[in-house]
């Protein structure tokens, strides 16, 4: 606001407010595309590009930089100062929850929504097919409602390019087939298809930012691969450690950038056992694969949106679409709290369940911004390897 509106005068304060909300109704990372939104505005496809481009650099060089300093062969507990981090990311995950469930959660409908959807989930954690069938599902329940009904009062709508949002569902249907062939054949760089198709997803489906993304990594990256069927197979999938994962998604969040740029992380640890060749491949694929959606939605969806949200159905949908996402955020909360030791009465115990709490009044009680507090736990772990 201050920089587009009041210096620059980029864009209107409406037009920001618009691209704001518009953004944070579609898929991806919205602060990315809120700002390639206002690019695209100013100067076009190319301004956009560039101003995507300046906007994730930073932070996925950084998360990837720090891919090589973590994961096999270099023992979290080794790094003392991170050993707080992966309990201060369940903190912000059950903050991110509570304040999604504070705006998204508002009738009895979508309390029903949250609640089914929190249970499945944990339940289901492992189940490819949950948090599709879920999101269908809760935008189904709300269509049932007679209320609801969106502003109808906008009538000039842009052409819709109906070409470019085929480009979209194309490279979605392309990266699925072949990963899915390089699964089967077990291609010699099979995983880096692999990691595309995840990312690319996770860029597709993820609603709600970054706090979303990550509980969706874990479930790939963390609780699939030590399903029964894969360790019973053997097969060769992308498997990162739990705490390795949790470290970098409380890293992401001292550094300036979006919360995305993880995905540059996790595409350095998908492709460690390769040498560092591959492990710098992994996390250009992933930054790649994870923002590539976010632009194609954003640059090619506007126009249809302008039209498609006078339509009753679709503004009931995104209620139930809310409800279940805050839902899995609690069901990932879960799930990753009962594999933390909160429960024995020993001294890294009541540590432990001191960060995660710790971590979610600072954020909720106070206005302490996140990076302070990540930087408090790695203080803290500083000091404690000397307890």
């Amino acid at each position: 606001m201050k920089t587009f509106v009041e210096q620059r005068r980029d864009v209107t304060k409406e037009e920001l407010m618009e691209f704001n909300s518009f953004c944070q109704m579609l898929p991806g990372a919205s602060s990315t595309q809120t700002l390639t939104l206002i690019g695209f505005k100013r100067g076009g496809v190319l301004l956009a590009v560039v101003t995507l481009i300046t906007w994730i650099l930073p932070a996925c060089s950084i998360m990837g930089v720090l891919s090589f300093f973590v994961g096999k062969g270099n023992d979290i507990a080794s790094f003392k100062v991170l050993r707080f981090i992966p309990e201060m990311a369940i903190g912000f995950l059950a903050f991110a929850a509570f304040k999604s469930f504070k705006i998204s959660v508002t009738n009895l409908i979508t309390q029903i929504i949250m609640l089914a959807s929190m249970i499945i989930t944990f339940l289901l954690f492992k189940t490819p097919w949950v948090f599709p069938g879920l999101i269908l599902a809760g935008g189904i329940a709300t269509n049932f409602s007679s209320k609801r009904f969106p502003d109808n009062r906008i009538t000039k709508t842009k052409k819709i390019r109906w070409t470019n949002i085929w480009l979209f569902v194309l490279i979605f249907i392309t990266a699925g087939v072949l990963s899915e062939t390089a699964r089967k054949e077990n291609w010699t760089n099979r995983k880096a298809y692999n990691l595309f198709e995840n990312c690319y997803r996770f860029g597709s489906f993820v609603f709600g930012g970054g706090d979303v993304l990550i509980p969706m990594m874990v479930d790939q990256y963390v609780a699939r691969p030590t399903a029964r069927k894969f360790i019973d197979k053997k097969l060769n999938i992308i498997k990162i450690d739990r705490d390795d994962l949790l470290t970098g998604a409380g890293l992401v969040r001292a550094i300036p950038g979006p919360v995305f740029s993880i995905a540059s992380y996790t595409g350095g640890l998908a492709l460690k056992d390769g040498g560092w060749y591959k492990q710098v491949t992994g996390c250009i694929v992933g930054s790649i694969a994870i923002f590539l959606p976010s632009v194609l939605l954003v640059l090619f969806f506007f126009p249809v949106w302008q039209y498609l949200k006078k339509y009753v159905f679709v503004f009931r949908a995104l209620e139930g679409i809310n409800a279940v996402v805050v839902g899995f955020m609690w069901a990932a909360t879960l799930f990753l709290l009962k594999d933390t030791s909160i429960l024995s009465f020993q001294k890294g115990s009541v540590l432990n369940i001191c960060i995660i709490a710790g971590t979610y009044i600072l954020l909720l009680k106070t206005k302490i911004p996140s990076p302070f507090v990540v930087v408090g736990c790695l203080l803290l772990g500083f000091c404690c390897n000397y307890l």
